[in-house]
């Protein structure tokens, strides 16, 4: 059964059983609903009115309980928030951000906004390092440089391949960045290293970027100037 479908199944029995089981009561307990039609009626019209954003958001529970763009354990990216999915409710959904709170989200929000599911097809990512170097780096030597480093990782994918590529010249420096593959659970730490590595490489070399110094020269002195003016 594909990842998704159980829970759904269980969440739709549910509300179909509940609700029969209230009519069957009512009918064992002789209760003549028919008589209760009319009202039923006036207080739906004005239940609906009410409870309009409610309904929306039950629906929008069962759009994406059957559509399942986003799956429990998911991790997905809505309205600058981040997180692992940890319930679908039929009205709203739960979601742990990486700082430890859990946010209570509308299911009309999650159906009608932009979301980004990092692992919906899979559970890889591509992270990206920005490198400078000195002007006297010799950029094809810098580019087999950071693939070397960037693969040596063990937790870098051998396929897509790291991949580094020259981005031209800055003020004092050439910029390179580099693209490569991981698992997405281990990211932020895989980054981290490649990037120390990096640093021990281009320091190893002496290929860091000097710190710019600007030199201001006068044509003439002003404190002269300013004792010429007196006298």
């Amino acid at each position: 059964i594909p990842r998704g479908v159980p829970e759904a199944i269980s969440m739709t029995l549910k509300y179909v059983i509940t609700g029969f089981g209230i009519y069957l009561a009512l009918s064992a307990a002789g209760v003549n609903l028919s008589k209760f039609s009319l009202l039923a009626g006036a207080l739906g019209v004005g239940i609906g009115f009410g409870l309009q954003n409610i309904v929306y958001n039950f629906i929008a529970g069962l759009v994406l309980s059957y559509e399942r763009p986003i799956h429990v354990g998911d991790t997905v990216e809505v309205d600058q928030l981040m997180g692992n999915v940890t319930e679908i409710g039929v009205r709203s959904s739960k979601i742990k951000t990486f700082d430890g709170s859990e946010v209570i989200v509308p299911n009309g929000n999650l159906i009608s906004n932009q979301v980004i599911n990092w692992t919906l097809s899979d559970q890889t990512r591509r992270l990206k390092i920005p490198v400078r170097t000195t002007l006297k780096a010799d950029p094809q030597d810098v580019m087999n440089m950071l693939k070397e480093v960037a693969a040596e990782h063990p937790n870098t994918l051998k396929n897509p391949e790291p991949l580094a590529l020259f981005e031209g010249y800055g003020d004092s420096s050439l910029d390179f960045t580099l693209y490569f593959w991981v698992h997405f659970n281990v990211g932020l730490g895989t980054k981290s290293d490649v990037a120390l590595k990096i640093y021990d490489r281009l320091k190893s070399e002496n290929l860091h970027v000097p710190v710019p110094v600007r030199r201001i020269y006068y044509a003439n002195n002003p404190r002269e100037d300013q004792l010429k003016k007196r006298t």
